[in-house]
Protein backbone atom coordinates (compact mmCIF):
# COMPACT_ATOMS: atom_id res chain seq x y z
CA UNK A 1 0.00 0.00 0.00
CA UNK A 2 3.18 2.53 0.61
CA UNK A 3 4.20 1.68 -2.41
CA UNK A 4 1.35 3.17 -4.23
CA UNK A 5 1.00 6.04 -1.85
CA UNK A 6 3.46 8.00 -4.39
CA UNK A 7 2.12 7.63 -7.75
CA UNK A 8 -1.78 7.93 -5.84
CA UNK A 9 -0.67 11.64 -4.50
CA UNK A 10 1.07 12.50 -7.93
CA UNK A 11 -2.06 11.23 -10.00
CA UNK A 12 -4.58 12.85 -7.97
CA UNK A 13 -2.64 16.23 -8.55
CA UNK A 14 -2.27 15.85 -11.96
CA UNK A 15 -5.83 15.29 -12.22
CA UNK A 16 -6.30 18.51 -9.94
CA UNK A 17 -4.31 20.28 -12.58
CA UNK A 18 -5.62 19.66 -15.85
CA UNK A 19 -8.96 20.07 -14.11
CA UNK A 20 -7.99 23.83 -14.37
CA UNK A 21 -8.92 24.18 -17.44
CA UNK A 22 -12.64 22.40 -16.42
CA UNK A 23 -13.30 24.76 -13.84
CA UNK A 24 -12.47 27.98 -16.12
CA UNK A 25 -14.52 26.89 -18.82
CA UNK A 26 -17.33 26.05 -16.46
CA UNK A 27 -17.43 29.08 -14.33
CA UNK A 28 -16.88 31.19 -18.14
CA UNK A 29 -20.43 29.08 -19.47
CA UNK A 30 -22.05 29.33 -15.57
CA UNK A 31 -21.86 33.42 -16.07
CA UNK A 32 -24.71 32.96 -18.50
CA UNK A 33 -27.12 31.69 -16.30
CA UNK A 34 -29.17 32.90 -13.59
CA UNK A 35 -27.78 32.94 -9.84
CA UNK A 36 -30.07 30.29 -8.76
CA UNK A 37 -28.49 28.06 -11.66
CA UNK A 38 -24.86 28.98 -11.69
CA UNK A 39 -24.24 26.39 -8.82
CA UNK A 40 -25.70 23.84 -10.40
CA UNK A 41 -23.90 24.00 -13.48
CA UNK A 42 -20.91 23.92 -11.42
CA UNK A 43 -21.78 20.63 -9.83
CA UNK A 44 -23.65 18.77 -13.08
CA UNK A 45 -20.25 19.65 -15.18
CA UNK A 46 -17.66 18.53 -12.76
CA UNK A 47 -19.81 15.90 -11.35
CA UNK A 48 -20.46 14.45 -15.51
CA UNK A 49 -16.19 14.62 -15.78
CA UNK A 50 -15.68 12.16 -12.73
CA UNK A 51 -18.56 10.08 -14.69
CA UNK A 52 -17.10 10.66 -18.07
CA UNK A 53 -13.39 9.36 -16.70
CA UNK A 54 -14.74 6.33 -14.90
CA UNK A 55 -16.49 5.17 -17.16
CA UNK A 56 -13.96 5.61 -19.76
CA UNK A 57 -11.52 3.30 -17.15
CA UNK A 58 -13.69 0.95 -17.55
CA UNK A 59 -13.33 0.72 -21.28
CA UNK A 60 -9.66 1.55 -21.00
CA UNK A 61 -7.82 -1.10 -23.44
CA UNK A 62 -10.60 0.65 -25.86
CA UNK A 63 -9.18 3.99 -25.50
CA UNK A 64 -5.44 2.43 -25.30
CA UNK A 65 -6.35 1.91 -29.18
CA UNK A 66 -6.90 5.20 -29.93
CA UNK A 67 -3.67 6.28 -29.31
CA UNK A 68 -2.77 4.13 -32.71
CA UNK A 69 -2.90 5.84 -36.11
CA UNK A 70 -5.79 5.49 -38.06
CA UNK A 71 -4.61 7.37 -41.63
CA UNK A 72 -2.08 9.41 -42.89
CA UNK A 73 -2.11 12.78 -44.39
CA UNK A 74 0.63 15.41 -45.36
CA UNK A 75 3.25 13.37 -44.07
CA UNK A 76 1.32 13.07 -40.55
CA UNK A 77 -0.57 10.28 -38.61
CA UNK A 78 -3.62 11.06 -37.53
CA UNK A 79 -4.97 8.29 -34.13
CA UNK A 80 -8.38 8.43 -32.90
CA UNK A 81 -7.28 10.47 -29.96
CA UNK A 82 -5.55 12.71 -32.42
CA UNK A 83 -8.79 13.98 -34.46
CA UNK A 84 -10.48 14.32 -30.78
CA UNK A 85 -8.04 16.86 -29.43
CA UNK A 86 -7.72 18.43 -32.39
CA UNK A 87 -11.67 18.79 -32.14
CA UNK A 88 -11.42 19.61 -29.34
CA UNK A 89 -9.36 22.11 -29.81
CA UNK A 90 -10.81 23.94 -32.25
CA UNK A 91 -13.94 24.15 -30.35
CA UNK A 92 -12.28 25.65 -27.17
CA UNK A 93 -10.40 27.93 -29.24
CA UNK A 94 -13.99 29.28 -31.10
CA UNK A 95 -16.14 29.57 -27.59
CA UNK A 96 -12.61 30.99 -26.01
CA UNK A 97 -12.32 33.50 -29.39
CA UNK A 98 -16.34 34.16 -29.24
CA UNK A 99 -16.32 35.01 -25.54
CA UNK A 100 -13.43 37.65 -26.02
CA UNK A 101 -15.25 39.09 -28.89
CA UNK A 102 -18.28 39.71 -27.27
CA UNK A 103 -16.38 41.17 -23.71
CA UNK A 104 -14.11 43.35 -26.21
CA UNK A 105 -16.92 44.33 -28.49
CA UNK A 106 -19.75 44.36 -26.03
CA UNK A 107 -21.86 42.70 -28.88
CA UNK A 108 -25.07 40.99 -28.20
CA UNK A 109 -26.09 37.46 -29.57
CA UNK A 110 -27.86 34.28 -28.40
CA UNK A 111 -25.30 33.50 -26.29
CA UNK A 112 -25.58 36.85 -24.63
CA UNK A 113 -29.77 36.79 -23.97
CA UNK A 114 -29.17 33.17 -22.80
CA UNK A 115 -30.47 33.86 -19.79
CA UNK A 116 -34.03 34.14 -20.82
CA UNK A 117 -33.61 30.89 -22.78
CA UNK A 118 -35.73 27.86 -21.17
CA UNK A 119 -32.89 25.34 -22.57
CA UNK A 120 -30.00 27.31 -21.80
CA UNK A 121 -28.94 24.83 -19.10
CA UNK A 122 -28.61 22.32 -21.06
CA UNK A 123 -27.38 23.81 -24.26
CA UNK A 124 -24.06 24.51 -21.83
CA UNK A 125 -23.97 21.40 -19.98
CA UNK A 126 -23.69 19.76 -23.39
CA UNK A 127 -20.91 21.93 -24.30
CA UNK A 128 -18.81 21.32 -20.95
CA UNK A 129 -19.94 17.59 -21.90
CA UNK A 130 -17.99 18.03 -24.80
CA UNK A 131 -14.91 19.06 -23.11
CA UNK A 132 -14.91 17.13 -20.42
CA UNK A 133 -14.70 14.13 -22.96
CA UNK A 134 -11.77 16.03 -24.20
CA UNK A 135 -10.24 16.04 -21.55
CA UNK A 136 -10.76 12.75 -19.90
CA UNK A 137 -9.41 11.39 -23.01
CA UNK A 138 -6.42 13.37 -22.59
CA UNK A 139 -5.84 12.56 -18.79
CA UNK A 140 -6.48 8.80 -19.17
CA UNK A 141 -3.74 8.17 -21.56
CA UNK A 142 -1.23 10.50 -19.66
CA UNK A 143 -2.61 8.54 -16.79
CA UNK A 144 -2.11 4.91 -18.10
CA UNK A 145 1.73 6.25 -18.51
CA UNK A 146 2.16 6.81 -14.88
CA UNK A 147 0.48 3.89 -13.01
CA UNK A 148 -0.43 0.25 -14.05
CA UNK A 149 -2.71 -0.37 -11.00
CA UNK A 150 -6.53 0.69 -12.55
CA UNK A 151 -7.57 1.08 -8.98
CA UNK A 152 -5.57 4.00 -8.25
CA UNK A 153 -6.64 5.56 -11.13
CA UNK A 154 -10.34 5.66 -9.56
CA UNK A 155 -9.15 6.80 -6.48
CA UNK A 156 -7.39 9.54 -8.02
CA UNK A 157 -10.29 10.63 -10.14
CA UNK A 158 -12.55 10.38 -7.27
CA UNK A 159 -10.24 12.55 -5.07
CA UNK A 160 -9.61 14.92 -7.32
CA UNK A 161 -13.09 15.99 -8.60
CA UNK A 162 -14.15 16.10 -5.12
CA UNK A 163 -11.66 18.65 -4.19
CA UNK A 164 -12.41 20.32 -7.39
CA UNK A 165 -16.26 20.55 -6.81
CA UNK A 166 -15.40 22.91 -3.47
CA UNK A 167 -12.59 24.66 -5.10
CA UNK A 168 -15.09 25.58 -8.06
CA UNK A 169 -16.97 27.75 -6.44
CA UNK A 170 -14.36 30.36 -4.81
CA UNK A 171 -12.71 30.35 -7.98
CA UNK A 172 -15.65 30.66 -10.02
CA UNK A 173 -16.32 33.49 -8.05
CA UNK A 174 -13.32 35.61 -8.21
CA UNK A 175 -13.28 35.29 -11.56
CA UNK A 176 -16.68 36.94 -12.01
CA UNK A 177 -15.76 39.55 -9.60
CA UNK A 178 -12.46 40.88 -11.56
CA UNK A 179 -13.17 41.12 -15.51
CA UNK A 180 -9.28 41.31 -15.71
CA UNK A 181 -9.22 37.79 -14.92
CA UNK A 182 -12.00 36.56 -16.68
CA UNK A 183 -10.33 37.95 -19.86
CA UNK A 184 -7.12 36.65 -18.78
CA UNK A 185 -9.14 33.06 -18.62
CA UNK A 186 -10.47 33.21 -21.58
CA UNK A 187 -7.13 33.75 -23.10
CA UNK A 188 -5.82 30.63 -20.73
CA UNK A 189 -8.72 28.38 -22.37
CA UNK A 190 -7.47 29.91 -26.25
CA UNK A 191 -4.02 28.71 -25.09
CA UNK A 192 -5.37 25.29 -24.18
CA UNK A 193 -6.98 24.85 -27.38
CA UNK A 194 -3.53 25.33 -29.32
CA UNK A 195 -1.80 22.98 -27.21
CA UNK A 196 -4.29 20.00 -27.63
CA UNK A 197 -4.42 21.30 -31.54
CA UNK A 198 -0.89 21.08 -31.29
CA UNK A 199 -0.53 17.29 -29.39
CA UNK A 200 -3.11 15.89 -32.23
CA UNK A 201 -0.83 16.59 -35.03
CA UNK A 202 2.33 15.54 -32.90
CA UNK A 203 3.86 18.68 -31.77
CA UNK A 204 4.62 18.00 -27.75
CA UNK A 205 4.01 21.30 -26.06
CA UNK A 206 5.28 20.57 -22.34
CA UNK A 207 2.22 20.94 -19.91
CA UNK A 208 4.66 22.61 -17.38
CA UNK A 209 5.53 25.23 -20.14
CA UNK A 210 2.05 26.20 -20.80
CA UNK A 211 0.81 25.95 -16.98
CA UNK A 212 3.76 28.17 -15.77
CA UNK A 213 2.91 30.60 -18.75
CA UNK A 214 -0.60 31.00 -17.05
CA UNK A 215 0.63 31.18 -13.35
CA UNK A 216 3.04 34.13 -14.10
CA UNK A 217 0.62 35.51 -16.12
CA UNK A 218 -2.09 35.90 -13.26
CA UNK A 219 0.05 36.36 -10.79
CA UNK A 220 1.34 39.74 -12.75
CA UNK A 221 -2.18 40.24 -13.09
CA UNK A 222 -2.80 39.71 -8.89
CA UNK A 223 -0.20 42.21 -8.57
CA UNK A 224 -1.95 44.99 -11.04
CA UNK A 225 -5.00 44.18 -9.00
CA UNK A 226 -3.65 44.65 -5.43
CA UNK A 227 -1.70 47.66 -6.45
CA UNK A 228 -4.86 49.31 -7.94
CA UNK A 229 -6.68 48.49 -4.82
CA UNK A 230 -4.14 50.44 -2.55
CA UNK A 231 -4.37 53.64 -4.90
Amino acid sequence: MSNALIPLITLITLEIILGIDNIIFISILADKLPDEQKNKLRIWGLSLAMLIRLGLLAVISWILKLDTIVFTAFNTGFSGKGLILIAGGLFLLYKSTKEILHKTENLTDDDTRIRSKKGSFKKLLSEIIILDLVFSIDSIITAVGMVQELWIMYVAVIVAVTIMLFASKPISAFIQKHPSFKILAICFLMMIGITLIAEGLHFKIPKGYIYFSMAFAFLVDLIQLIKLKKK
